[in-house]
């Protein structure tokens, strides 16, 4: 499938389960296995400049969790650089009260809203800050007999449910949908402890956030870069899955791999949220890059070549940025984490990003992206504002 049908189907999906739902989250995965090169890894030599500390990689299964297993990695490596022992924490923990959260927006909005278990970066800060957190020994999500998310059937139910809700049989919607609705969730995912034991002490999720994990939620700030807004303001994030209309702050193109650079440089990981559905992006070799042709004008040489090697790569203009996110060629896809940064054999600078669909590609779940890339294809970045630029700091009022 070339990209421009994957991304059609990939946009319809919304109307089913969201855009980076299970099912859209299958087809992604599915669609990207064609996207490499035969001799990629022995044409390509890394070498890292910046390793920051983080926890394994892990898999989100069929689910489109993305946003909550990048994020959550995001706050485990905040763990280590703060001097803690990172915790793995629960991803399903975070998604759950999304669902529930998101549930309730959508009734309110008489479901002029997006269902399914797509989420964004700033879902995983919100909900920790209202709801704490957990570790995923404590609540793993995995209440109806897999040993991995498959969350098919469930995205299935609370649509169904949410659709009888919204058309109000009664005239008057009774307050009972919610927690008929909430039931659904925890029969498919688990009750969610009020008190657990960890290490032989007690704890609820808001102790446990505030004593072991110890981030304030109040120091992480999201950025994106769009020309239709005023540059240094916030500006709500318009992707399908910015269920909750969360706004972010407007930088120019070339200030996201600035703050980047920065924030590894001082030691900060950067979530990430970004367009993968490329044929430019290879999870099998892990690299991904902006070509200088378009696929469809490729030879088939060129086509079986692509990632076996550097290559070279365009100016990246925030025109370019903006027309594919207003003509759907970027597509709000996938959340991932950046955690280091590398140089291949040219002296060419890469950010080394933690995936989390197993590891399963050539760098055992670990890509190697382009600042063109990065500065083409990304949706939004969350960080914390200690690792922003002083100069963009102060603009921003950060």
């Amino acid at each position: 499938m070339n990209t421009f049908s994957f991304k059609s189907v990939l946009a319809a999906s919304v109307f089913f389960v969201g855009a980076t739902g299970c099912f859209a989250q299958d087809i992604l995965v599915n669609s990207l296995k064609l996207n490499a090169s035969e001799k990629s890894k022995e044409n390509f030599k890394f070498t890292d400049v910046i390793n920051l500390g983080t926890t394994s990689v892990k898999l989100q299964g069929s689910s489109g969790t993305c946003w909550s297993y990048s994020t959550n990695s995001f706050l485990e490596s905040e763990m280590i650089r703060l001097g803690k022992q990172p915790v793995e924490l629960s991803q399903i923990y975070s998604a759950r009260n999304v669902y529930v959260e998101k549930g309730v927006n959508y009734v309110r909005m008489h479901g002029a809203v997006t269902l399914g278990d797509g989420g964004a970066l700033h879902d995983v800060i919100n909900m920790y800050k209202k709801y704490g957190t957990v570790p995923r020994e404590v609540y793993t999500g995995l209440n109806y007999g897999t040993d991995k998310n498959k969350f098919g059937e469930m995205a299935a139910m609370i649509e169904g449910v949410l659709t009888a809700v919204v058309k109000n049989p009664n005239g008057e919607l009774t307050p009972n949908w919610k927690k008929a609705y909430t039931a659904v969730i925890d029969s498919y995912l688990g009750t969610v402890p009020e008190n657990f034991a960890y290490k032989g002490k007690n704890y609820t999720p808001q102790t446990f956030a505030k004593e072991v994990v110890g981030i304030n939620p109040d120091e992480y700030v999201e950025i994106s870069s769009f020309t239709t807004s005023p540059y240094y303001e916030k500006t709500t994030m318009m992707v399908p899955d910015n269920w909750s209309f969360d706004q972010v702050y407007n930088v120019k193109v070339n200030d996201m791999t600035d703050v980047i650079d920065n924030a590894l440089k001082k030691g900060y990981t950067v979530a990430w949220a970004t367009d993968v559905s490329e044929k430019s992006f290879s999870w099998k070799n892990g690299v991904a890059y902006v070509p200088t042709k378009k696929f469809d004008d490729m030879t088939a040489e060129e086509k079986a070549d692509m990632f076996n090697g550097p290559k070279a790569e365009p100016e990246i203009t925030a025109e370019m940025r903006q027309t594919a996110f207003d003509n759907y060629t970027t597509t709000d896809d996938h959340g991932m984490h950046i955690i280091g940064l590398a140089k291949d054999q040219t002296g060419k600078e890469y950010y080394i990003v933690k995936n989390s669909w197993g590891a399963t590609n050539d760098y055992k779940g670990y890509l190697f992206v382009t600042k063109n890339f990065v500065k083409y294809k990304t949706t939004a970045l969350l960080l914390n504002k200690g690792g922003i630029p002083t100069d963009i700091a102060k603009k921003l009022g950060v």
